[in-house]
């Protein structure tokens, strides 16, 4: 995306964020494709007619963003950051209800290193996953941040460090020390 692009997309979504329904009309089709791709990294692995499809991933989490009121939004990095997160959200929970249909006991811990591509796999693995996540994020909510923006979001470290308003030195750092702790968390 040109940098006209970029910021053509964040003032429709200042717009949006006014209460213009006419800039998020405009903004959907410059987004959608940059959508449609977060969720195909989370559904690269995806085992066929286990979950959702990208694309109803991608209109599940629009009909969640339309309802999201007083965001103001930064940029669209931090847009793509809202939409990576419910997209998380709406695969954590459809993993939750599988895995209560199944019975399946408790999620059973992993190493970070193994940790399944986001979407594939186990489901009780990307719900362990979560509940560490959800453990970091109260010991340290930036550190949390990061894994999600890099993780699950796909953001490189740069966009990480744009959305978050930190230096990419810093989210290096949080990189590296959220990984740890998370291996300390989910180690058997």
């Amino acid at each position: 995306m040109s940098d006209s692009q970029t910021s053509d997309t964040t003032r429709l979504l200042h717009a949006w964020a006014k209460g213009d329904n006419a800039a998020l009309e405009q903004l959907m089709p410059r987004v959608y494709s940059e959508l449609r791709r977060l969720a195909g990294f989370y559904m690269k692995n995806e085992p066929a007619g286990k979950s959702i499809q990208a694309t109803e991933l991608v209109h599940e989490a629009y009909f969640r963003l339309v309802d999201v009121k007083n965001v103001d939004w930064q940029h669209r990095a931090h847009f793509f950051a809202v939409s990576a997160a419910i997209m998380r959200h709406i695969l954590v929970d459809r993993a939750r209800k599988r895995t209560s249909a199944k019975r399946g006991g408790p999620a059973p811990k992993l190493s970070l290193d193994a940790v399944p591509q986001v979407g594939g796999g186990d489901d009780r693995e990307l719900i362990a996953l979560d509940a560490a996540l959800s453990h970091l994020a109260i010991a340290d909510a930036r550190k949390a941040r990061v894994v999600e923006l890099r993780f699950f979001g796909g953001l490189n470290q740069q966009e990480t460090a744009t959305v978050l308003g930190v230096s990419s030195d810093t989210v290096h750092r949080d990189w590296k020390t959220a990984r740890a702790w998370l291996l300390a968390e989910i180690s058997p």
